[in-house]
């Protein structure tokens, strides 16, 4: 119960609806256990004393409390269900809103079909616990409680004859729910699995078709799916071991009923009536025990979820604001690195090593080295999407620890290497960062990032919605309207991760032309292959293995010869290349 204990906070608000629930099921079971007695006056009072008179009275009185049963029924199933409901309603704003604030470092390893599968599966089932488990259980207690105090009063013996098999049913049950539930655990995350693989399939379905990988993804999918299928049988046959040997052992109690119950009444020790009526109860206690499987069964799977959703609810925040931290209307944007060292989660290399530098306000900064030297590294330090194991970052001379993130990011613009749109409309995605932008600052921002033109020529222009993942537009037109993004956002820190690699040289140019204008009085962190996208940088860092090895101007670095020389020889080589066998 320990799991049900930490998600109490989210449940227990709703308490009034559970105990409404619990109070009409009281009066449903009460009614329920009401039958037997009826059965017994019935049968000894009116047919074997031959007293008719009383089948129509007894009748009306049996619809009446039937009408009753149904109403509190209702109310009982209805506030019930509102428990549940109300309760993973705030679970599920919980979960998504920890979504939200979680690390970078959480989901460098997390996977979105399982997060889907957690805040859609693993959140039903246990909302279905919620609304009829503890119910079940509670109607468990009462009917056991009640059956039994009336068993006792019809005969004391009989009743014990009766349950020689309880404890072994008991057993039974207690054995079933230590196998049914690492193994109900084992079809949550084979599940998760399972749509992590179409999550990514879906996503990436023109990698697929391209590559004619159609084959291979079915094959792989297939291997999901025959996973999870495997759990669910192994699953199946624990139901199928464990609940024919309860219901077994249910019979041998019906049994036992009938054989020495047969005999009190032979030697007049019970009447019929009465052994009816024992029948009756004798079913109350049973069923309910044979139930707990299922009761069980809904137990191991909310439990099971429960633990699952916990493992994000009590995912640490690695970042975060302080107690004091500061949220300045606009920063300057003076950025320093002092000795910085940064290794990711699971990694034991450092992505970054002893890195030092400082961009003053207005200066533009590029950033060049092989895939893996830590040119990304860098800017997302700035952002604190990580946390430096050593060293400080500074923004206007205090740590960026000391700003609130909503005030850090607000003045920084990120334009990812992979631009990712969302399933709106053109002018909703330029305004995204800055939701009360005007039309004008929106078409303004378009235009500097070279956008606008072919916007207007959409059907709709600013109001045409995009497809999923900005589908329906080339890669360099989703990457322009990402820059539009972050330009409307005005930002005093503006960095470009390699954010012209989807375009061609001559909108490169284009865009180029416009940044320039935008960079000025922005302090500027430009991520590029290109040499001609760093040149009119005023300092350009060349990274090697996490180390920056080289600074200086464009002129200078290729007067140092140095690693940048050899890669602009590399690339201008490749040009010449290029340009001589356009000539042959």
């Amino acid at each position: 119960m320990e799991t049900f204990s930490k998600l109490k906070k989210y449940y227990w608000p709703y308490k009034k609806h559970f105990f409404t629930s619990m109070f009409f099921l009281l009066f449903v079971t009460a009614i329920t256990v009401v039958y037997p007695v009826i059965l017994q006056l019935t049968i000894d009072e009116v047919v074997l004393k031959g007293q008719f008179a009383w089948i129509p009275l007894l009748a009306f009185g049996f619809i009446g409390i039937m009408i009753f049963k149904g109403v509190a029924t209702f109310i009982q199933q209805y506030t019930g269900d509102l428990f549940g409901i109300k309760s993973v309603y705030s679970m599920r704003n919980a979960l998504y809103e920890k979504l939200q604030y979680l690390p970078f470092r959480y989901y460098d390893n997390a996977k979105t079909g399982d997060l889907m599968s957690r805040l859609t599966a693993d959140v039903e089932s246990f909302r279905f616990f919620l609304s009829f488990g503890f119910s079940e259980l509670f109607r468990f207690v009462l009917m056991l409680t009640v059956s039994f105090s009336m068993m006792f009063y019809y005969s004391v013996p009989l009743t014990f004859a009766t349950m020689i098999s309880l404890p072994f049913l008991f057993v039974s049950v207690y054995k079933f729910d230590r196998a049914v539930h690492p193994a109900f655990r084992g079809v949550r995350k084979s599940f998760g699995k399972l749509n992590t693989n179409v999550q990514e399939n879906l996503s990436g379905i023109n990698t697929v078709k391209s590559l004619s990988r159609e084959e291979f993804q079915t094959g792989k999918f297939n291997h999901s799916n025959a996973d999870y299928k495997d759990q669910m049988i192994f699953t199946s046959n624990i139901w199928a071991k464990y609940f024919p040997l309860m219901e077994l052992l249910g019979n041998v109690c019906v049994l036992a009923l009938l054989s020495y119950g047969g005999y009190l009444v032979i030697n007049s020790s019970l009447t019929p009536g009465e052994l009816v009526a024992f029948y009756s109860l004798v079913g109350y206690i049973l069923f309910p025990i044979m139930n707990l499987g299922f009761t069980i069964n809904m137990f191991s799977q909310s439990k099971a979820s429960g633990e699952r959703l916990l493992e994000i609810l009590e995912a640490k925040e690695e970042i975060f604001d302080t107690d004091n931290a500061i949220n300045p209307p606009r920063l300057q944007g003076d950025v320093e690195f002092k000795h910085v060292t940064l290794r990711y989660a699971g990694d034991d290399n450092e992505a970054l090593k002893d890195v030092s530098f400082k961009a003053e306000p207005g200066k533009i900064i590029g950033l060049i080295g092989a895939t893996g030297s830590g040119k990304t590294s860098i800017t997302q330090l700035i952002t604190r999407f990580y946390e430096p194991v050593s060293g400080e970052v500074l923004i206007d001379g205090k740590n960026v620890k000391d700003y609130s993130l909503k005030a850090l990011r607000s003045n920084i613009g990120f334009v990812h290497q992979e631009s990712f749109l969302f399933s709106s409309t053109i002018k909703a995605n330029i305004a995204y960062g800055k939701p009360d932008a005007t039309m004008e600052q929106i078409i303004d921002s378009a235009k500097r990032a070279d956008a606008h033109e072919f916007i207007m020529e959409l059907e709709e222009g600013y109001d045409t919605i995009l497809g999923e993942r900005g589908l329906g537009l080339s890669g360099g037109q989703k990457q322009r309207i990402s820059i539009a993004r972050s330009i409307c956002l005005d930002p005093s820190i503006l960095i470009l991760d390699d954010a012209t690699s989807a375009v061609d040289m001559e909108t490169e140019f284009k865009i180029q032309e416009a940044l320039r204008n935008v960079m000025k009085g922005r302090t500027t962190f430009i991520i590029a292959h290109r040499i001609s996208s760093l040149k009119h940088a005023d300092e350009i860092l060349v990274l090697e293995e996490g180390k920056v090895v080289e600074r200086g101007t464009h002129a200078h670095l290729l007067n140092n010869k140095g690693p940048y020389e050899r890669i602009f020889n590399i690339q201008f080589q490749d040009r010449e290349t290029i340009l001589q066998g356009q000539r042959g």
